[in-house]
């Protein structure tokens, strides 16, 4: 194998885990979790999301999961395109939009890196949480067009991952943020704004939040379906809840970001 080759079938191998992942989730949605949050920065791309649709828009959201955020959040337009790279999440969002009651909207499943749509179609572009290539929104979208992005940064849960030594984008040198940010500027869009989004999130108990952590990918070892720690896992897991029990609850300093642009 040349060393291209190897690197092709790690990335494969990496995707295919990360679909699997995804599969078994299946949804997003986290009620029953009960978390209580304060924000403490003052943007909200739902808003800007409102603020930049009409009646007549067509909205495209990639990294749907199971539609939850879309379906309760976004505003009400001409046409909207739910996309996930997982089928049983996508199985979800087709359950959820029946129980929704809303119309013109539909989902599908999709690579965001190989996107399957209408070149110069949609008015916004919204990508969450999720893989992007800001090239291939550029050509989706409609000259001025604009596109959306909320994304987990490096520094997410960033205390929790250094006590476990590891978790979601350590091991980047740079933080996610500024590479996307640099990549929706290199891909061609105009009056790019990044937006580094803090919140506390607080969980009630120590069961709580170990559930959360196996439903989300913030340490990569964490399996739903199979919640098993070793004894070292526990001692840390003990340790940071210690060191982060409030009157409020458990306490984990979330680090998001927003990236807005135009074509």
């Amino acid at each position: 194998f040349s060393i291209t080759k190897i690197y092709k079938r790690m990335e494969n191998i990496m995707k295919n885990k990360e679909k699997d992942y995804y599969d078994k989730t299946k949804n997003w949605n986290f009620d029953e979790f009960n978390i209580k949050s304060e924000n403490f920065t003052n943007w909200d791309m739902y808003e800007f999301l409102k603020s930049v649709t009409s009646e007549s828009s067509k909205v495209l959201d990639l990294g749907t999961g199971g539609g939850e955020k879309l379906l309760s959040k976004f505003p009400e337009v001409k046409e909207i395109l739910g996309t996930d790279y997982s089928t049983e999440m996508i199985k979800t969002a087709n359950k959820n939009l029946l129980l929704s009651g809303r119309k013109n909207i539909k989902f599908k499943v999709m690579d965001n890196l190989k996107m399957d749509v209408s070149h110069d179609y949609f008015d916004v572009v919204v990508a969450r949480n999720t893989v992007t290539d800001p090239k291939q929104i550029y050509k989706a979208l409609k000259k001025n067009g604009y596109v959306i992005i909320r994304g987990v940064d490096k520094f997410d849960a960033y205390e929790l991952k250094l006590i476990f030594g590891k978790g979601q984008g350590l091991s980047v040198n740079k933080p996610i943020s500024i590479i996307d940010y640099e990549n929706v500027l290199k891909a061609g869009f105009k009056d790019v704004i990044l937006v580094p989004i803090h919140v506390v999130e607080y969980f009630e108990n120590k069961d709580i939040f170990y559930k959360f952590l196996c439903k989300v990918p913030i340490i990569d070892d964490f399996d739903e379906g199979n919640i098993t720690m070793t004894k070292l896992d526990k001692e840390k897991l003990d340790y940071y809840i210690e060191r982060n029990q409030t009157s409020k609850g458990i306490r984990l300093v979330r680090r998001y970001y927003g990236i807005t642009g135009r074509k």
